[in-house]
């Protein structure tokens, strides 16, 4: 299939708001896709690999390189572009089209070689790996027409400017194939590629089965409002503790280990240590199994905030050292499949019979704390102690559910001692002024309703400008890094951004407000960390989730 009509789709996709039409517009460029259609509904959603696998690795500097190299313009010219415009796309879409040199042998270009030079990027590397970068996005821009060129960069950096989500490929997928949205969910929960899944649903072969060495999404926990609350909320409840870790998911399978963010981002590389620990103490041939890392002193072996564990999570070299410096703890807590046999449809019960046989307990690996009772006298003593343990606070499961991947079911029930963090999307902010102006300095905050993100509260920085030697604190500098990827929509000083970056989020309390379209607003927000490593923005909170606070708060003051 020719590029170009790919583009066209694009364009479409971005003269509407409406997600309906969206979803429609893609549904019957689906159906009409044939042998290239995992591929096409991959870059309608800007990527061209799944969440958790590879990245391209191109960055602004290189595409500048790019541009440079193919339509003759110099470094400056092309940055005083890039400034105005602000989006390096359009930039090299003006650059296309005012090129004086035509290119000898153009030749038409194709959804197939798109895909096949850029998937290419990733495993390139040692010397003159630039170079080489260069010379294959250089091939596809030399032949684009100035809106292929614009499209070919706006996906090699993922910024797409059409608000496409990932709900609106599972609803155009859907509709395209005479499936329902959740039989598409479901069987993305177990892939994890939309692409493979929308080949299943047009051949009628959706099966949704576990395969060990690809994740599948994790299970998700509520809120409630207190412990009482919780343990009323089951029959057979169990109540475990809640750390401030990293969720990790383990793929074992004879001696190959693999380790899975909540994201699905493989992150095997930067724990040698956690595959030595499950390859040593996991008793299974094969086994996925549900965990949170946390980081440890190492002397003391006490619990390290999430902070420390991020460095970890993000180090691509010296990872020798930093495991010396920043040694872990794995707290296994569910077992998915063992032995080629799911256990996702057994019960919690039988579930963590089964995963205590499994797991041989030492001091960096160990089952999660965890206690059967309805007695809420010991549920409160065993949540006391979590709480001294400096713990987050504890986790109250049914012990008769089966384990629901990539949903919030109510099944699980985290219970905090304090106004616990939101954790809000971005969704748009303005620029500062004075010797601020080239940062983002007030942050708009949106929590999700449906599959919308509504205004809850401005968050003013109270950030450093620029990073320290030896900082990890998020800066005015980073952030606005990050945003300015995402901008959609600029007036003035104010900006809309794709809604992509998670934040935590705490505050002073949850106030009724008519200012905002959430109905809430946050009292002296301030900003705790980024959480976008860990969560997608439809793991964000919800406007629900806000008002159950508000009433948990109000019934506190009265009390």
């Amino acid at each position: 299939m020719e590029y170009k009509k790919l583009v066209e789709i694009y364009n479409k996709l971005g003269s509407t708001t409406k997600k309906l039409e969206k979803a429609d517009i893609l549904a019957d460029f689906f159906k009409h896709a044939e042998a290239d259609l995992d591929v096409v509904v991959m870059l309608s959603l800007g990527r061209v690999f799944p969440k958790g696998e590879k990245e391209l690795g191109i960055a602004d500097k290189l595409i500048i390189e790019i541009l440079k190299k193919t339509c003759g313009a110099t470094q400056d010219e092309i940055i005083k572009l890039f400034k105005k415009t602000g989006d390096l796309g359009t930039t090299a879409e003006m650059l296309v089209k005012n090129k004086k040199q035509a290119t000898l042998f153009k030749r038409e270009l194709t959804i197939k070689k798109i895909f096949e030079n850029l998937k290419k990027l990733p495993d390139i590397s040692g010397a003159g790996s630039q170079e080489k970068k260069i010379d294959i996005v250089s091939e596809l821009i030399s032949s684009a027409s100035p809106e292929e060129a614009k499209y070919i960069v706006r996906t090699i950096l993922e910024q797409m400017r059409f608000g496409v989500s990932d709900g609106i490929v599972r609803d155009a997928i859907a509709r395209a194939f005479g499936k329902t949205p959740g039989e598409i969910e479901r069987q993305y929960n177990f892939t994890g590629n939309f692409g493979s899944v929308a080949k299943l649903a047009k051949e009628n072969k959706l099966y949704a089965e576990l395969e060990i060495g690809k994740p599948i999404r994790c299970m998700l926990a509520d809120r409630a409002g207190n412990l009482k609350e919780a343990m009323e909320k089951f029959n057979n409840p169990a109540i475990e503790i809640k750390m401030d870790g990293f969720r990790t998911q383990v793929h074992k399978y004879g001696n190959n280990v693999k380790i899975f963010s909540r994201r699905m981002d493989e992150v095997t590389s930067q724990f040698p240590d956690v595959v030595g620990l499950i390859r040593k103490y996991i008793k299974a041939d094969s086994v996925i199994l549900d965990a949170e890392t946390i980081a440890v002193n190492p002397v003391t072996k006490a619990p390290l905030a999430f902070q420390v564990l991020s460095r970890r999570i993000q180090r691509k070299y010296d990872i020798d050292k930093i495991v010396r410096e920043i040694p872990v703890q794995v707290n296994v807590f569910d077992l998915l499949a063992l032995n080629n046999k799911s256990y996702m449809d057994e019960s919690l019960l039988k579930r963590w019979e089964k995963l205590k046989s499994i797991v041989t307990v030492k001091t960096n690996i160990r089952l999660v704390e965890h206690m059967e009772t309805k007695d809420y006298g010991k549920a409160e003593k065993f949540y006391k102690k979590s709480l001294s343990m400096g713990e987050e606070g504890v986790i109250v499961k049914n012990l008769d559910a089966y384990y629901q991947p990539g949903r919030r079911v109510g099944y699980w029930l985290k219970v905090k001692d304090m106004l616990e963090p939101l954790d809000l999307v971005v969704i748009g902010g303005e620029w500062g002024e004075g010797k601020r102006a080239k940062y983002v300095g007030t942050i708009l905050l949106g929590a999700r309703r449906g599959t919308e993100f509504v205004a809850t509260g401005m968050l003013g920085s109270g950030l450093l400008e620029k990073e320290t030697e030896g900082s990890e604190k998020v800066t005015l500098q980073k952030l606005t890094n990050e945003l300015k990827k995402d901008i959609i929509e600029e007036k003035g000083n104010e900006i809309k951004v794709r809604p992509r970056i998670v934040l935590e989020i705490g505050y002073e309390e949850i106030q009724k407000s008519s200012k905002y379209p959430s109905g809430y607003a946050l009292r002296f927000p301030r900003l705790l960390r980024i959480r976008t490593r860990e969560k997608n923005p439809e793991d964000a909170d919800t406007v629900a989730t806000i008002e159950k606070i508000y009433e948990q708060q109000i019934r506190k003051q009265k009390n």
